[in-house]
């Protein structure tokens, strides 16, 4: 059965899936005060950290329409999946569902099914790879779907944050703990829960932090590395190689790859913020 991925611009496309045809990246919008942009191919994170260090705003984001994912599912392709930001984070996933109901009112009935990622990041992309591989194995939609929804609910996601403004002005951050004073400089070590905003422990500089992210990924490694690990990074790759090498000191996987966020995942992890997903 032909297929189409289509995900919202938060999802990190690993490079030799950029130009494939079966997906589609359906773009959100970012705003830093005056300063507005498309999270698209065209988004320049150097310029976009540098208007969010210089504004005292916090930067904000626009979900796509209902109508733009309507049109991203309007393909030949008899199979159409869509992964989206943890509906928590944003309105992307109430986005992509109205935009299924809207094209089934027009065009009628098809094959579309919505993931919501209770994630972000590399967690969008989780999905989309498992989506891939299921779809190759040439599995009945419906057994795609029941799949699909359970590896959602089996990812693992971490990361630790230089900045953790844009996530607490954005009240994304109950369920954290209250955090200490900053020039203590601990570092907390969140995960996500079920598309929440968790904290599972901290650090005393930001070493040591990602230190215990690493061996907290290592605790949830698969003996046999089935897994893929995927590493997003905010202008940090130094980082994120060195929390590489620390997991794969410790643990086998089947992929490995390391991402540098989309404008969303800047705009969240902000400038130094390394997420980990497996």
């Amino acid at each position: 059965m032909s297929y189409k991925i289509v995900v919202d611009s938060c999802c990190e496309l690993p490079e030799h899936l950029k130009k494939d045809s079966r997906i589609e990246a359906v773009p959100l919008g970012l705003e830093v005060g005056d300063y507005r942009i498309m999270d698209d191919e065209n988004f320049d994170q150097a310029e976009f950290l540098r208007k969010v260090a210089e504004c005292p705003k916090c930067p904000k984001s626009s979900c796509p329409s209902p109508e733009r994912f309507m049109e991203a599912y309007h393909v030949e392709a008899e199979h159409i999946y869509a992964v989206t930001l943890s509906s928590h984070l944003s309105g992307s996933y109430n986005s992509a569902m109205l935009g299924r109901k809207l094209y089934l009112e027009k065009y009628g009935e098809k094959q579309i099914h919505v993931v919501d990622s209770e994630s972000a990041c590399g967690g969008e992309t989780q999905i989309l790879l498992k989506l891939m591989e299921l779809e190759e194995q040439g599995l009945a939609f419906e057994e795609i779907v029941r799949q699909i929804e359970s590896f959602r609910s089996s990812i693992h996601t971490y990361f630790v944050l230089d900045n953790l403004e844009t996530l607490r002005k954005n009240g994304r951050l109950s369920g954290v703990k209250a955090l200490v004073a900053t020039t203590l400089n601990i570092k907390p070590v969140m995960a996500g829960d079920k598309g929440n905003i968790v904290q599972r422990g901290q650090g005393i500089g930001i070493k040591k932090a990602l230190a215990k992210m690493a061996d907290m990924a290592v605790s949830k490694a698969d003996p046999q590395g089935r897994q893929t690990l995927i590493i997003s990074h905010c202008n940090a790759p130094k980082r994120a190689e060195q929390v590489r090498e620390m997991i794969l000191a410790r643990a086998r996987f089947q992929k490995v790859y390391i991402t540098d966020t989309t404008g969303i995942g800047s705009m969240y992890a902000n400038d130094g913020g390394v997420v980990v997903t497996l």
